[in-house]
């Protein structure tokens, strides 16, 4: 990889490509070719995903209306009732819901909209953007699947402007309407394989989809042309074990590309002893960092790597929000790289996420490093990261994928 190629690429990807759309096929079929172009083949995977057209949405506040987005996949219909903002979430303030349509602070997670449903809600309002920004962007959210579990109230999504504005003005009533058509749709993941010596594999992952409102280059066609990168270097350089390249899609909505392979693959996880996600390297302001989900010895190591190496980073444990969630639920020890920004020069899921948060020559360095790692891993005798998944990872798998409630997340 180098300057000129890396910039082409974020260049030729610079497009909205939300899960499931044209615009992801298009994204998939152009790594393909990428990989073509290293003289590697690869193919697509294709999973379910739920996709909905939205014919109306509309809020109104006393009876003006608010500029909104309505949650995908959140069904039909039109409800008028009291409205309520949820400052709190203490269990009087929840109890106040009840025959309300809700405004709340931040997404809408499995937790809150369980919170929602018990307590009687019966429609709800998000924000978005920042206040302090002259942008009025509203980003297209949906009611994922595993969080509704069948029981779906409608919802819209406004700009924060509009939240403060409403708050302001001492809100009475609500009334939103929302018509859409629900369907399933398709993803796909683009999979390339480079066998080694043994049959057991080290599978490499990144997301390529983007959020409604972003272009991705940093979160995170910057992962996907790190993994374009590691499979350049390992076409000069030998590896011992596998390697499986992975690029994901559907991952800004739950994951669901990387669910769908560890489900599709499952019998061959058993032959995986790493799994090395990528999930935004490359920016030109922040630190590098990595989450290790697997045994604490790993963390140290990739400590030691960086001080051997003289490249600065930041290595910890627990459980990463991106595609290497998965292959640690399933046993297979996992790590995730990236470099994290200030929010004050560089965010993601928005529209400034562009090119022009990111340098090439950094994502070179990146690579390097990561490249080293990779290649000390694919080339050892025996991997040395245990395949023992410790205790408190998967009680925090449990947490994070929404099998028992953190105690902290009232």
């Amino acid at each position: 990889m180098n300057v000129q190629k890396i910039n082409q690429i974020f260049a030729d990807t610079a497009y909205v490509r939300m899960g499931g759309s044209a615009e992801e096929l298009k994204a998939a079929e152009y790594l393909q070719n990428q990989c073509a172009e290293l003289g590697l083949e690869s193919h697509l995977e294709t999973f379910e995903v739920d996709m909905a057209t939205l014919h109306e949405a509309k809020l109104l506040i006393d009876g003006q209306e608010i500029t909104c987005k309505g949650y995908l996949n959140a069904g039909s219909g039109e409800i008028e009732a009291p409205f309520y903002y949820l400052r709190s979430t203490d269990a009087y303030s929840k109890k106040q819901c009840k025959d309300k349509i809700v405004m709340i602070d931040g997404y809408m997670g499995y937790w809150m909209y369980q919170d929602l449903l018990e307590n009687g809600a019966i429609g709800f309002i998000t924000y978005d953007g920042n206040a302090n920004y002259s942008d009025r962007d509203i980003d297209q959210r949906e009611l994922r699947s595993f969080v509704s579990k069948g029981n779906k109230i409608p919802g819209v999504n406004i700009n924060a402007k509009d939240a403060i504005e409403i708050i302001r003005n001492g809100a009475q009533t609500a009334k939103i309407v929302l018509k859409q058509d629900e369907y399933k749709g398709e993803s796909r993941n683009v999979v390339m394989e480079m066998p080694g010596e043994v049959d057991e594999w080290i599978v490499f992952t990144a997301h390529y989809d983007s959020t409604s409102l972003s272009t991705g280059a940093y979160d995170n066609m910057s992962g996907s042309v790190g993994l374009l990168g590691i499979a350049e270097y390992f076409t000069r350089n030998p590896h011992r074990y596998g390697l499986k390249f992975v690029w994901c899609g559907s991952e800004e909505r739950g994951l669901l590309g990387s669910k769908a392979y560890c489900a599709d693959h499952e019998e061959e996880l058993k032959k995986v002893v790493l799994n090395i996600n990528l999930d935004m390297i490359g920016c030109i302001m922040g630190k590098f960092i990595s989450c290790c989900t697997a045994e604490e010895k790993l963390v140290h190591y990739i400590q030691y790597l960086g001080s051997e190496l003289g490249f600065g980073i930041s290595a910890r444990d627990g459980v990463y929000s991106s595609d290497s969630t998965p292959f640690a639920d399933k046993g297979v020890p996992a790590v995730s790289f990236a470099r994290i920004a200030p929010q004050n020069t560089a965010t993601i899921h928005n529209s400034y996420d562009t090119l022009a948060v990111m340098k090439a020559e950094q994502m070179i360095e990146d690579i390097d490093f990561l490249n080293v790692f990779a290649s000390r891993m694919a080339n050892a005798k025996l991997c040395p990261v245990s395949r023992e998944m410790p205790e408190k990872m998967k009680e925090k798998l449990d947490y994070y994928l929404l099998r028992k409630r953190d105690p902290e997340n009232k």
